[in-house]
């Protein structure tokens, strides 16, 4: 039988080696992937394309595919996304997360990053003038950014000014 006087031990400076180690392998890690959106859009619709660039040049990655209306009507049902809460284009993650309509960029990667217990996705219903994808000159109509929920929907964002749909932000 050995002698536990004859098995070497770590040493503080063994530690300290693992621990360099450690802070050197996260300092060069690469930061997780964006996830990809599938975009659900009508070939005609330029606001919908629009609102992909709007997306591009904040930083999300999304993929537009052109559909016929029927085909458009049966992504949204398919989702979940009510009447109410519909708009021009349906955008959804790999894991099901849904984004129907004009959602600021900064919003959607903020709800991605918080993902609120029970939210399955953002709506902005309708196509609000003004709304990322839909600007006309400086026409500006305040609009709310719906969190769809299993049971419902509740108010996640009020957009009340043209500029703060474009800056990241905490929300209140």
């Amino acid at each position: 039988m050995k002698n536990t006087k004859d098995v070497p031990r770590p040493t503080t400076r063994y530690f300290r080696g693992m621990l360099l180690w450690l802070f050197v392998s996260l300092a060069h890690a690469e930061p997780a992937p964006a996830p990809t959106l599938t975009v659900y859009k009508d070939a005609q619709c330029g606001c919908c394309s629009k609102w992909v660039d709007h997306l591009a040049a904040h930083g999300i990655v999304a993929q537009a595919v052109d559909l016929d209306a029927a085909a458009l009507a049966e992504v949204k049902r398919a989702h979940g996304v009510g009447p109410q809460y519909q708009s021009c284009h349906t955008a959804v993650t790999a894991d099901g997360l849904v984004f129907e309509g004009h959602v600021p960029a900064p919003t959607l990667a903020r709800f991605l990053a918080e993902h609120p217990t029970g939210g399955r996705g953002l709506a902005v219903p309708g196509m609000p003038p003004g709304s990322p994808g839909m600007e006309v000159g400086d026409r500006f109509v305040p609009y709310q950014v719906w969190q769809l929920e299993a049971d419902g929907a509740q108010v996640y964002e009020d957009v009340r000014e043209r500029a703060t749909q474009y800056a990241p932000r905490a929300r209140p």
